[in-house]
This record gives C-alpha cells, structure tokens and sequence, in this order.
C-alpha cells in the first residue's frame, strides 16, 4: 500500500501539467459546492436571525367572540397564572384606528395599540426615557402613554423633552410616560418600526366600544416549551368555544421550522446542481487514468513479468486516482473556503465554510477517484504480460 502511495505521488509530480489539468475538475466543483452552500445558509441564517429577533417564542391567539360564546380578559389571566410554570408573558392586543395629534402637528400613520405591561418585555425593547405601562395605569383606566422613538422626536424633538407632554389620540389627551428607545438603524420615517404609540388595552377597550377583545400575545418560557403552551391554549379555548373555527392559535417556532426546512432543500439543491461538476471531473479523471495506462503499458508487463498480481497492478493505479482526486479536493477546499469569506464580507454577511459540505465534497472527490479509477486500474491488471511487453 505505501509503495503504491509513493509511485501515485511519483507519477503526478512527473507529469504535473496534465495532474493538474486533472485535478481541475475536481476543483472547481469542490469549490463551488462549498461556496454555494455556505453562503445559502450564511444568507438564509441572517433571514433567521432578524425573523427571531420578532420573537421565536411568540404565541398569537385570535379568536371570534360571540354573544353566547366569547373569552373573558379576566379568565385569559387567570388561565396565564394557572399555567406560569409554561408561559413567560401575556397580554391582550387591542388595535386602535386613531389620529395622533399634538398642537398643529399630527401623524396619521402612527401605530396605536391597547396592550398590558408585558408589551415591552414580549418586544425586547428597552426604554429610552420614562417608565414602562404599569398595572395600576390599566386597572384604573389610565389615560398613559408610551411613544416609539419616531413620535418623541417628530412631535417633541427628543425622548426626554417628550416626558410628560400631552398627546391626543382620537380627541383624547394622553400623558406621555415612557419612550422607547430607537429601532430602526435606517432613517426615522413615518409608519417605520419606531412610529407607535402604546396605551392600557383596558383604555383601548373603552376607546374602541369593543366589549371583548379578540387577540392575544403569550410568550413559552422557552422555546422547547412552545408546543406544549401550544396545545395547553387550544384545550383551553375549546372547552369555552366547542369549534375550533371560532379560534387560532400560531407560534412563530412553526414558521421558523418551515423556514429552516426550506433552508435545508434550498441547500442541498444548490450543492446538487454544484456536484453535478464533480461527476464531470470524474469522466476526466477515468480519461487520464486510460490514457495513463496507455502510456506505461511496457511497465506493467515488466512489473507483472517479475510477478507482480493483478491486485498489486490494480491497487496501484486505484490509489493513483484517489490521490489525485484528493489532492484536488484539498486544494478545492482551500480555494472555496477562503472565496467564502471573501464573498461573504463583501456581501456584509458572516457566511463561514459550513463543515457539512466540505465533509460530503471532500467524499465525493475521494470517492470519485476510487469509482472512476477502477476501470482503467482494471484494465491495466488484466494486461497480458507477453503482449504489455511487446508494446513500445
């Protein structure tokens, strides 16, 4: 095995041009199996990221409230207290249709909600003056506000000049509380991420005329938990209801598996269409090979005139495929990882060499060259001695 080993190695460095020529094929379809695939998934993780940064965890409960069936708000908290050992955080959502006006000035597009204090922990957000939404203020129906960044600075022109100013929402006036920090990294813009204003959804209620309120947000302690709290809401729901017609319940974990579902085929699809090069390269490492045959057809009669077997003949000319085929997979896979990077920061993604594909690239080349190079290994050890001789 090690004698055949360093005849591979002899004969590629004797002929280096045509190795690498060789090699070729197996390198660029190494190369791009690795870069496709890892800058799919570096891409697609950033898509992940900024969809978990909405909240992986996140339940949304939207049900149809109806005269003789509807879910009371006090039985949705004491259902949420039952269950604190599944459930991290609730609150009711109650969307409100408003003008937000301030002297003069008004925004028309501004985003106002009805919700409890949980709200800013269920966002993720911090605050960047005031206080957060207390209970106090929604058991009293208190007349509070907390604006997004975008509100403070338009109407304002800054969070801590906004503390304690009078808004109006739908002819209401509203005390500022609390503003949230900034949002967006982009421009502040009208109906952006930071164009909002949150009120007590026990407030929002009353503004709205609406009795009951027909959404929800709960949030899982984790995100292992999310089906169970899941499953504990529609048994929930269907003991008041009896029609789960009348009631949803979406976990945004559900989407993020379809999401990495569609990552994964998007994946091997794209490393597919990249291998197809590989099978390429290995049609011309089985070319070479004959050719290579071919040409030292005088000394494999020799070799076998002083008795060398048909397994020696045949090992040596397998390993001298599999060399070449995994030399140009090392040098397939140096050249892919670092044009990853490359292209990964100049694209401003973090798009790293996923190890799966360089593990199956890798195979594959070494594979080929075994596969590929049986056949011309064959046909040299079924030489016949006698005839190998005469060739010149």
């Amino acid at each position: 095995m090690l004698q055949s080993f360093k005849m591979a190695i002899k004969s590629i460095m004797g002929n280096k041009m045509r190795s690498f020529l060789t090699m070729l094929g197996i390198i660029i379809g190494v190369a791009s199996v690795i870069i496709l695939v890892s800058i799919v998934n570096g891409y697609m993780s950033s898509v992940v990221d900024s969809f978990a940064s909405m909240g992986v965890n996140q339940i949304s409960v939207n049900v149809v409230n109806l005269p003789s069936r509807s879910l009371d708000v006090d039985d949705t908290y004491a259902f949420f207290e039952e269950h604190r050992e599944l459930y991290e955080r609730m609150t009711p959502v109650v969307n409100v249709t408003a003008v937000v006006k301030e002297g003069n000035d008004s925004l028309d597009a501004t985003n106002v909600g009805g919700y409890s204090e949980d709200y800013l922990g269920i966002k993720d957000y911090e605050l960047e003056a005031g206080r957060n939404l207390q209970y106090s203020d929604i058991l009293s129906r208190q007349k509070v506000c907390v604006a997004g960044y975008y509100v403070a600075n338009e109407l304002f022109g800054g969070p801590e000049k906004a503390l304690d100013q009078t808004v109006k929402i739908s002819g209401n006036a509203y005390k500022i509380v609390g503003v949230v920090e900034r949002q967006s990294e982009d421009e502040l813009k009208e109906g952006g991420t930071d164009d909002f204003l949150w009120i007590p959804y026990s407030t929002a209620v009353k503004m709205t005329r609406n009795g009951a309120i027909g959404n929800y947000i709960f949030t899982s302690r984790s995100v292992e938990e999310t089906e169970a709290c899941k499953r504990e809401l529609e048994s929930f729901l269907n003991e008041i209801y009896q029609n789960d017609d009348l009631y949803h319940v979406n976990a945004n974990s559900e989407l993020l598996d379809t999401l990495n579902e569609q990552i994964a085929m998007m994946s091997g699809m794209l490393g597919g269409i990249a291998g197809i090069s590989l099978l390429v390269a290995g049609v011309g490492v089985m070319n070479i090979m004959l050719v290579s045959v071919t040409e030292r057809t005088r000394e494999i009669g020799i070799r076998k005139a002083l008795g060398a077997k048909r397994g020696a003949i045949m090992q040596q000319f397998v390993i001298e495929a599999a060399v070449t085929s995994s030399i140009g997979g090392i040098i397939g896979i140096l050249l892919g990882s670092g044009a990853t990077v490359m292209i990964g920061n100049a694209m401003g993604i973090d798009t790293p060499p996923t190890f799966g594909a360089i593990l199956i690239s890798f195979s594959v080349s070494v594979g080929i060259g075994l596969i590929f190079g049986y056949m011309p290994a064959s046909r040299a050890a079924g030489l016949n001695p006698i005839d190998a001789l005469r060739s010149e």
